[in-house]
């Protein structure tokens, strides 16, 4: 299963990176991953103007996009667009974040799985 990660080097420089969590056959119930320990998990929705500025990730987690997409500007200017059902990895807890608005000018839910 792909995913993007974002996270910050050593300069505080906030990267994209695709990452691939590994899945296992199991039969008739499908392919899983291992085992993710997670410490809670968070609904959030925000409002169709949705725009923020530069900001760190307040913990390392996962964003699933429920409904609505995403744009994210890294703060090297890399923009990359996520859309419904994607999966994020967010790791920039600290350094010169990243920007975030809706791709669309409606609510959008997203679920938040703190790590």
């Amino acid at each position: 299963m792909k995913i993007s990660r974002i996270f910050s080097d050593e300069n505080g420089d906030s990267h994209f990176e695709d990452i691939e969590i590994p899945l296992i056959n199991q039969g008739e119930i499908g392919f899983l991953s291992e085992d993710i320990n997670v410490k809670k998990l968070q609904f959030r929705k925000v409002s169709a103007e949705y725009d923020y500025d530069f900001h760190h990730a307040p913990q390392k987690q996962y964003i699933v996009l429920l409904d609505g997409g995403v744009e994210i500007e890294t703060s090297l200017g890399e923009i990359r667009q996520f859309q419904t059902g994607e999966i994020l990895l967010v790791e920039d807890i600290s350094g010169k974040g990243h920007k975030t608005k809706n791709l669309e000018k409606k609510e959008r839910t997203s679920l938040f799985i703190h790590l």
